[in-house]
């Protein structure tokens, strides 16, 4: 017969913690989106472009890119057609892999990414950097990383 472990309930001042966690979470995300809106963006969108920016000749595979967004391949396709249509990426074969795709960001995306770039980070500075101290912000970098650690090998993901 299976024994039943007793549920550990969360004391007063860990639910505390952890549903400021998921109020803040919930309402940067919510700003960040917002702050976005003039650009015609979502923090998707955002999201993608940086991921493209930053890589090699500006392109990733789209089951990479959907690995770095945490978006299923689906979803990741839709979003990936709206951009397109907006003109900020493009789709590519990929030569050594004939099923294979690539997302490559366009001239248009990289000069929206430029345009954007100086307004997301002043988003961030004021709706997040700002508000912590140095010490504050330190504690978050050594507290939440070993919690991203953990969940990165749940996914199997470096």
């Amino acid at each position: 017969m299976e024994t039943e472990k007793a549920t550990r309930w969360l004391s007063d001042d860990e639910q505390c913690a952890w549903r400021t966690y998921l109020d803040v979470n919930r309402l940067l995300t919510y700003q960040m989106e917002r702050d976005l809106q003039p650009f015609g963006l979502t923090n998707n969108d955002y999201e993608i472009l940086v991921n493209l920016s930053e890589a090699p000749d500006q392109r990733l595979r789209m089951s990479d890119l959907a690995a770095a967004t945490l978006q299923s391949k689906s979803r990741l396709s839709h979003q990936i057609t709206r951009m397109e249509n907006a003109g900020l990426v493009r789709r590519e074969n990929c030569e050594s892999d004939r099923r294979g795709l690539f997302a490559v960001l366009t001239d248009h995306g990289m000069d929206t990414m430029r345009q954007v770039a100086p307004h997301h980070v002043e988003s961030v500075r004021k709706h997040f950097i700002d508000l912590l101290s140095p010490e504050a912000l330190a504690g978050l970098r050594e507290n939440l990383g070993p919690i991203a650690e953990k969940l990165r090998e749940l996914r199997g993901k470096p």
